[in-house]
């Protein structure tokens, strides 16, 4: 086997839900050793957040959301009280073993247990201490607590996404996943990935403030620079692009395609495969500008065309001529793409036996991790892990024997 790429890196991971998780999920499939602290008796709150629920071996229901799994594989799970005395010490003591701590709570909510980061940066001069809120650190909005449905709707993603105004369905929506948790998930992989490698230099760890309203803005990506170079407010407009025709789905004889033509060379293709090259020589559709310009006339010609084969057909037709289209699937038809099973993008890991005993889940089934690094591959060492399930081994590691961990567990503190 292969070596990973972290495995030297010690994360405590304080958060929950999903911007977070999906951060130190990242770290521990890139090999780091991820602690996850959760409340006992309760856990993370996706661990609730059901359905859908995973099955046991005979295909029954359990009381486990499977919200938790899509992002805390690989990690160990520690039942602790932060709320104690007791428990604050033991998250110091775990903090000064850490390279890295990952939190969400709000401002300053953990400054009243001595575990921000001024407290523990005296206790650990070297660990890069990363903070994932809705609206940062300062500014009026800043004590407010974040979610991602709010975050698309604040930023204008809500406003983009949708039909048009005016059409059948027409109005905002949110994105099918929560958009701006995953992507500050992965802001906030790479700074800590930035920190350590600035560790290396200085000696020195650092704080890093992610805010999802930051992210949100900054994954408006071309709409955000259309807007503030023209001052023209982006439209809502479907599947079809602002920049680009045509780029949409497109009616076929038993369902839809999905046609991404980006240049005017697959455009002439297109046209050529399809038996209609007058349309490559119109000079209304000459470029990719003149077409976003003439969209009104093309895109129903094309629909004409489109309706008359199967999507299976056109795809058969066009995708070995370097025009990009695709069927439009549903998640199930994606997981059965060939490509998709080439690739080996669904992973069913084994749960621990101890842990079996109390879930009456003997397997879990997640998405390969996308960082394919061929010298130091992403690992896949332990599915999602139950509530509390490390605890004894971890803090074992710390020095406690079984006497006093038997103690902290009657008085609830772990």
């Amino acid at each position: 086997m292969k070596p990973s790429a972290l495995p030297h890196i010690k994360v405590l991971d304080l958060s929950r839900v999903l911007a977070g998780p999906w951060c130190t999920q990242m770290l521990a499939d890139l090999g780091a050793d991820v602690i996850k602290v959760e409340k006992p008796g309760e856990g993370d709150d996706t661990r609730h957040w059901g359905p859908p629920f995973l099955q046991d071996a005979q295909g029954n229901n359990t009381r486990h959301a499977s919200y938790f799994t899509a992002c805390n594989r690989n990690k160990r799970s520690v039942t602790i009280d932060i709320a104690q005395p007791e428990g604050q010490a033991l998250i110091r003591q775990m903090a000064q073993n850490s390279d890295v701590l990952v939190e969400n709570f709000k401002v300053g909510g953990l400054a009243k247990y001595a575990l921000d980061y001024e407290s523990l940066k005296a206790l650990n001069p070297r660990l890069i201490y990363c903070s994932i809120t809705g609206f940062g650190q300062d500014g009026p909005y800043a004590a407010r607590a974040g979610y991602d449905l709010m975050i698309q709707a604040m930023t204008g993603m809500m406003d983009i996404t949708g039909r048009a105004d005016g059409t059948p369905g027409g109005g905002p929506q949110r994105v099918g996943v929560a958009l701006t948790d995953l992507f500050t998930g992965v802001y906030a992989c790479s700074a800590i990935l930035a920190a350590i490698e600035v560790r290396h230099r200085t000696g020195q760890g650092q704080y890093i403030d992610m805010a999802l309203l930051d992210v949100g803005m900054a994954v408006l990506a071309n709409q955000a620079a259309g807007f503030l170079n023209t001052g023209r407010v982006p439209q809502r407009q479907g599947n079809s692009h602002p920049s680009l025709a045509p780029y949409q789905d497109f009616p076929t004889l038993d369902g839809a395609m999905l046609l991404a033509i980006g240049n005017d060379g697959q455009f002439a293709r297109f046209c050529e495969a399809t038996g209609q090259p007058q349309w490559a020589a119109d000079a209304r559709y000459a470029s990719n500008t003149l077409r976003v310009e003439n969209r009104a006339a093309l895109i129903p010609a094309i629909e004409a065309l489109t309706r008359t084969r199967t999507t299976a057909q056109w795809i058969a037709l066009l995708q070995d001529k370097a025009v990009p289209c695709g069927p439009i699937n549903t998640i199930g038809q994606a997981f059965a793409d060939e490509q998709v099973l080439a690739r080996s993008l669904m992973v069913n890991q084994p749960v621990a036996p101890e842990a079996v005993a109390y879930t009456a889940i003997e397997s879990i089934a997640t998405v390969a991790s996308p960082l394919r690094l061929v010298d130091t591959p992403a690992v896949l060492r332990q599915a999602p892990p139950a509530l509390g399930e490390h605890t004894d081994a971890v803090l074992a590691e710390l020095g406690l024997d079984a006497v006093s961990i038997a103690n902290l567990r009657h008085i609830g503190v772990v």
